[in-house]
């Protein structure tokens, strides 16, 4: 039962694999869109999903679970506008969505999710 840690840095993995399941670290919009508005700074963040998704042998299907942090509960129509038509139909995940401080005053939205992977 080995664990692989997948891009490890000082203070975290962008990526952890143990039994075939994977835990994202949280991803943000990208920096082209940090200054954007909810629907840019989500689209962003879902592109860093599936890249990463994709870079770790999973995808939008096979995932497990999400949980949404918005900066702003008054974003959440407007996020989950573009999170509705990311998620492919039928495979929605359990999901959270809470409102927290974010890392940095221009991000607006951040996600972690679990997946499983191929083998």
């Amino acid at each position: 039962m080995s664990i692989q840690r997948h891009d490890t840095q000082a203070r975290m993995s962008r990526a952890v694999i143990h039994n075939g399941t994977a835990w994202l670290c949280g991803q943000v919009a990208g920096p082209e869109a940090r200054n954007g508005d909810i629907k840019e700074q989500t689209e962003s963040m879902l592109a860093r999903v599936d890249a990463l998704l994709k870079e770790i042998n999973s995808s939008r299907e096979q995932m497990l679970s999400a949980t949404i942090y918005l900066a702003d509960g008054a974003d959440f129509a407007a996020m989950n506008e573009v999170w509705d038509s990311w998620v492919p139909e039928g495979h929605a995940p359990a999901r959270t969505c809470v409102v927290a401080p974010m890392p940095a005053r221009e991000l607006r939205v951040e996600i972690t999710i679990t997946a499983l992977v191929d083998a």
